[in-house]
């Protein structure tokens, strides 16, 4: 709730008092005689009534001269400087304050690296993002608390509008990445981009291509974990900026009709899928497998006349293009690929376990396959359904709660989601006094598919009297007993 219209002459002295720190660098800037502010974020995130651990100062002075002093008050605190950004850090407790002497900037036209100049406060707020960004507060004696808003940055906060301070074409030519950042300050806070902010984005969207992939993926990502992502994912489809950065996204868009039969638009449907999954978890890579589940629909798309639109294979397909997305924009190629894989590739098997007669075998193969993600799967395959029918909905519901209490049940019997063999491939070498080679898997897997078919119980004395037989059968002799 923002203070009343008016009042945008503020006072934060009461505000700031509430933490030393605003004090201590009050103080040591006065001591050396620097104009200090704090600004950005902090301040925005105060008006808001919105926690907020980072901070940033600015001063008519070096902003790393000024960090290195203030360290200098505070117990175990270290200063990370960045001279090639005339920028430091400090990390203190919770908290992470960061210095910058306030500067112009002019940026060439294939570069984000701008040309920097010492500068007034004035000449800071001009280059900053958006006007909710740009609104300063005073550290310096006599005016301690004063907010500095010379782009009427708090009626924007009232109307929940994103501007820039100048000219859109100047701001975003100048720093493309705040193209991004525009929309993920729309999305975190439920905001509207202003007409002429909005139609610069779409004016300048091919800058967007000198800026990395990692900053991209950066913002995408906290687009991604904002409270209802799809608000964010139609400002970047609309503006166009998501047929530059994540082509196969856009692919999805669209509705083919043939013979009176229509398919889904399978990018609102994704859409969908990840709001209802955000309800459920706000864990970044099970959202990631929501955006993918379906990413490989337009490229098996078939019309067959007697059942209409087929997406057959779509799940493994998807599963494949994972590694090369990730890899494109820069995410990490590691367990957490892996992951998103995996659900893609699986979110389907849950739907075909619905049935009655549906055998523990398939349970069993869930379970194994999906280890300690059968839970996030489950959440994926409910997020998934999106239908308008209420009675649908409820019905799917049920259905996965069938489901659920089945998989709880093979799983309290056989022990399969953590699954590992009962006997390993050095057990089995040592039993046969055998050479490290294929057969050695063989006879795994041929255990773990009797445990999977439920032949033998997931038991270390059933598994090593299958092992017996299988070596028997390929002319295998005993030589160590277990």
């Amino acid at each position: 709730m923002l203070e009343k219209p008016g009042s945008e002459i503020m006072n934060h002295s009461p505000s700031l008092s509430k933490n030393p720190i605003f004090d201590l660098v009050g103080r040591v800037a006065r001591e050396q005689g620097i104009e200090t502010y704090v600004i950005g974020g902090w301040v925005r995130d105060l008006l808001l009534k919105r926690p907020s651990k980072d901070v940033d100062f600015v001063c008519v002075g070096s902003g790393i001269e000024l960090a290195q002093r203030v360290a200098g008050q505070m117990d175990h605190a270290k200063v990370n400087v960045f001279k090639n950004f005339g920028t430091a850090m400090i990390r203190y407790k919770e908290w992470e304050l960061e210095f910058v002497g306030a500067r112009k900037e002019s940026y060439r036209e294939d570069s984000r690296k701008p040309v920097v100049e010492n500068g007034t406060l004035e000449d800071d707020q001009n280059r900053r993002d958006f006007t909710i960004n740009a609104m300063a507060i005073s550290l310096n004696e006599g005016d301690f608390g004063n907010l500095v808003d010379p782009f009427n940055g708090v009626k924007d906060l009232r109307s929940k509008i994103l501007r820039t301070p100048l000219d859109p074409g100047i701001t975003f030519s100048d720093d493309p990445l705040r193209m991004m950042r525009g929309i993920r300050f729309a999305s975190q806070l439920n905001f509207d981009i202003e007409a002429d902010t909005y139609q610069g984005i779409v004016d300048h969207l091919d800058r967007i291509k000198i800026v990395s992939r990692e900053r991209i993926s950066d913002e995408l990502n906290k687009i991604i974990l904002s409270p209802k992502p799809s608000y964010g994912f139609k400002l970047l489809f609309h503006t166009g900026i998501l047929k530059l950065i994540f082509p196969e996204m856009v692919d999805l868009h669209g509705v083919e009709t043939i013979n009176g039969k229509s398919h889904k638009d399978n990018f609102y449907h994704t859409l969908q899928v990840l709001d209802n999954l955000s309800d459920m978890s706000g864990y970044l890579w099970l959202r990631w497998a929501a955006i993918l589940h379906d990413i490989a629909k337009p490229p098996t798309k078939r019309f067959d006349p007697k059942v209409g639109w087929t997406f057959h294979g779509h799940e493994d397909k998807g599963a494949r293009m994972v590694p090369g997305i990730f890899r494109r924009l820069k995410l990490p190629l590691n367990d957490r690929m892996e992951y998103v894989k995996k659900l893609v590739k699986l979110h389907l098997r849950p739907i075909a376990l619905v049935k009655d007669d549906i055998t523990d075998t398939a349970l069993r193969r869930l379970l194994f396959e999906a280890g300690e993600d059968i839970d996030d799967l489950m959440k994926l395959c409910k997020a998934d359904i999106t239908s308008k029918n209420p009675e649908k909905v409820k019905k799917y519901l049920a259905n996965f709660k069938k489901v659920e209490a089945k998989l709880l049940e093979v799983e309290e019997k056989d022990k399969i989601r953590n699954f590992q063999p009962p006997i390993t491939g050095d057990e089995i070498i040592k039993a046969f006094d055998l050479k490290p080679g294929r057969i050695i898997g063989d006879i795994k897997e041929e255990i773990k598919e009797s445990i999977l078919e439920g032949i033998i119980k997931n038991d270390r004395e059933e598994a090593w009297q299958l092992m017996l037989e299988i070596g028997k059968k390929k002319g295998l002799e005993l030589v160590n007993e277990k």
